[in-house]
């Protein structure tokens, strides 16, 4: 094999690759052997065919797209260990020539990590952020305690409610006829949940049990399923039950059932207050690293290619599906109950990736310019830590870590040391100082429902 790298505009290249033409022959005659079963000419037994018989009567080129792929794999990853760039994208492919008897020659286009230029990185200026616990922060995380300890009761004697818990069977119809994945018995769905399409929720508000309700609805213009996209559609839903919740009495027989540590209501505040606090300094503490590392990005001069980032936006969305079906939702469910795309999903991905890239980048250049390295001990200390989460013997991790995972484990402990050095660098400004969690976005609000006022 035989790689020659053309460097292209924006961090991209190009790689040719070359395979000898007795490796074609060889990925050729076993595409030829996987599919001769599949083959039936004439006065021939099925699996009997020769090969030439073969070529001549449906091309040489019969086999070349399986031989390509065979190939192409193989020969990618021996060029990528043989480049002498880093490679921060999914390649490309195309094939150049392909022909028995000749090399098997094939371009792989692919986005280089691209050289990034720090500004300034120490004593950079950032918003100190307040981490005050309001009165309406404890009461709504008492109140969330409640939620979760609330009691479903059957109604009976009622229509729907916002909030409901109900059970229904439901068909939908577009046009005056019943549609693909419309359909469902026995579905449980919260009123108010933002589970299905708007307007389809609200609209089950004042229904009645066992009577059939029509529900009009109008699907997203980027609904997932084109056919659907925008149209009008009625569904003809019945509810079969109702439930309603009731949370319990805030008392001392309830906090008594619900904590460890108090037996009043006034211990309990006072323990909610301190689990809060603490949970604002860890987020302010979060909040505070984000906030270095943009105004760091802010200063550096960087050119991220788009295939770096496509690559970014695929892997995250990957990420996002394992998690919906760590949660027993499949991402075919969750597009079309949310009416996304994989195209929307991948859009939505788009900033935070970016954000991903640029992030690491600029601390991999602080780790750099400090110097900064990760010693054998605590390499070790983080394989402990690991085989804790993951219930292994270190050894095992080790194991299973390899060379190249122990490479990536040293190089995220120097980038854990760069967060702490940048951030412990840092200025915090007291002039405009920041809230935290879900106190900035009440007082975002507030603010905002003044300015309508």
């Amino acid at each position: 094999m035989s790689l020659q790298v053309e460097k292209l505009e924006k961090n991209m290249a190009k790689l040719t690759i070359e395979v000898p033409a007795e490796e074609l022959e060889k990925a050729i005659e076993s595409a030829y052997r996987k599919n001769k079963n599949k083959i039936s000419i004439p006065g021939f037994r099925k699996g009997k065919v020769p090969r030439k018989m073969i070529e001549q009567m449906y091309g040489k080129e019969v086999f070349y797209e399986d031989a390509a792929n065979e190939l192409i794999p193989d020969a990618y990853d021996k060029a990528v260990e043989e480049c002498e760039e880093e490679i921060v994208s999914n390649p490309k492919i195309a094939v150049t020539q392909i022909e028995a008897g000749k090399p098997f020659v094939f371009t792989a286009e692919v986005a280089l990590k691209p050289e990034v230029t720090l500004g300034k990185y120490k004593g950079v200026k950032v918003d100190k952020f307040d981490v005050e616990v309001t009165d309406q922060e404890i009461d709504a995380e008492i109140n969330r305690e409640r939620e979760k300890n609330a009691r479903t009761v059957d109604v009976t004697d009622r229509a729907v409610q916002d909030g409901d818990v109900t059970v229904i069977d439901f068909e939908g119809f577009v046009d005056g006829e019943a549609f693909e994945g419309g359909k469902g018995e026995d579905y449980p769905l919260t009123i108010g949940s933002g589970a299905f399409i708007p307007g389809f929720e609200e609209a089950l508000v004042g229904a009645e049990i066992g009577k059939e309700t029509d529900v009009n609805v109008t699907f997203p213009e980027d609904y997932q399923a084109a056919e659907l996209a925008g149209k009008a559609a009625v569904f003809k839903c019945t509810v079969k039950k109702i439930q309603e919740k009731q949370l319990p009495e805030l008392d001392d027989e309830f906090v008594e059932e619900v904590s460890e540590e108090s037996d009043t209501v006034d211990q309990y505040k006072e323990e909610i207050r301190k689990k809060l606090a603490k949970k604002a300094e860890e987020t302010a503490k979060a909040e505070k690293e984000d906030a270095v590392i943009d105004a760091i990005i802010a200063e550096a001069q960087m050119e991220i290619p788009d295939a770096m980032v496509e690559t970014q936006q695929r892997q995250m969305v990957q990420e996002f599906a394992q998690r919906m079906q760590a949660h027993g939702i499949s991402m075919d469910q969750y597009m079309q109950f949310t009416g996304a795309t994989p195209d929307i999903l991948l859009e939505q991905a788009k900033p935070q990736a970016l954000k991903r890239i640029q992030s690491r980048l600029v601390l991999e250049a602080v780790v750099a310019a400090e110097k900064m390295e990760a010693s054998e001990e605590e390499f070790e200390e983080e394989v402990k830590s690991m085989g804790e989460v993951y219930q292994m013997e270190a050894d095992k991790v080790k194991e299973l870590l390899g060379e190249n995972g122990k490479k990536q484990v040293m190089e995220d402990l120097c980038i854990k040391k760069a967060v702490e050095f940048v951030v412990e660098n840092a200025k915090e400004t007291k002039s405009a100082a920041k809230k935290t969690g879900k106190k900035a976005a009440e007082e975002a609000e507030n603010a905002e429902d003044t300015a309508t006022e």
